[in-house]
């Protein structure tokens, strides 16, 4: 379209400073007295744009123009910025080629690289696995996903889905689609997918944007929140920043209370026992009880396997 040429025009006249109408013309496909016609617009729009023939001439913007004065204050490019570098981060296509043009406004800016957007774990290599990017895709390209999955009863199952949307959320990615075989919205964590494979078979988004659960999907399974109530020693003080914030309460003996609703399954004991012997499930008493059973059947394997050793 003639009004996206003009804007990359603009861009790149703003990037490179001077560049010379053959080479407008052929990074666009157009003649140069295109080129001419698209400068003599801007012009008259406002842009002010100079031309100069002969050796060492070209187009070029006059020195003191500044994108910022006219379009975006520093706050807005800031919030453009921050959302380009998370689109970046998750690759989506072609937002290279948006920073590119888009290279003069953050030129501007006090600090152009005040932010960074990671989703990697720590120690972990992205190159590795391509399971986002096979998702990603199929979103964008509306095809049907196969997978092997593990739910959290440790269920195996194999799974078509219409993927729908990514979602980050609570320092994990999850996947939400509508199951083909239930015909039905769920949501799957990404790292419990396995030999994701995109289909050639396509989907239409809006026959299964009217089904049931669209707004409200649920999990793999349905799971039973429940309430509890966890005490941490001190020295968990920067897991509780990290995760709970302003939901504890410091307790005089200096330990922190904090009172939180989990949808009951096997992740619950995995994530109590990763704070070791530095929290204390208070109530409900029955998970108190479990917790104890479970650490005492810990305890007489490794007592049984020091046995098998000596």
């Amino acid at each position: 379209m003639k009004i996206n040429r003009l804007l990359e025009i603009t861009m790149i006249l703003l990037n490179k400073g001077t560049v010379t109408a053959g080479y407008l013309a052929e990074r666009f496909g157009v003649s140069t007295r295109t080129i001419y016609r698209d400068i003599d617009e801007l012009t008259l729009s406002g842009i002010p744009i100079y031309t100069n023939k002969g050796k060492g001439g070209g187009i070029s913007l006059l020195e003191n123009f500044s994108i910022n004065r006219t379009l975006l204050s520093t706050k807005e490019k800031e919030s453009i910025l921050l959302a380009l570098r998370t689109l970046q981060a998750v690759q989506y296509p072609e937002i290279d080629t948006v920073f590119h043009k888009l290279g003069a406004v953050f030129d501007k800016l006090p600090i152009n690289d005040w932010v960074e957007v990671d989703f990697t774990s720590w120690g972990t290599n992205p190159s590795r696995d391509n399971r986002f990017e096979l998702i990603k895709q199929a979103i964008l390209e509306r095809q049907h996903l196969s997978f092997h999955y593990v739910n959290t009863l440790n269920q195996r199952s194999i799974r078509k889905i219409a993927p729908m949307k990514l979602i980050y959320k609570s320092s994990s990615w999850y996947l939400k689609g509508v199951c083909v075989d239930k015909q039905a919205y769920r949501i799957f964590k990404i790292t419990r997918m396995k030999q994701v494979k995109r289909l050639h078979e396509t989907f239409d988004r809006q026959e299964y944007q009217v089904l049931e659960g669209y707004q409200d999907a649920v999990t793999d399974i349905h799971r039973q929140p429940i309430e509890m109530t966890l005490r941490f020693h001190p020295s968990m003080l920067y897991r509780l920043y990290d995760e709970y914030e302003n939901n504890m309460t410091q307790l005089p003996d200096g330990r922190y209370e904090v009172i939180v609703r989990y949808p009951y399954d096997e992740w619950i004991f995995g994530y109590i026992f990763s704070f070791g012997h530095s929290v204390e499930v208070v109530e409900p008493g029955w998970l108190r009880d479990e917790i104890h059973n479970r650490l005492q059947m810990m305890l007489e394997q490794y007592k049984a396997d020091a046995r098998n050793h000596s």
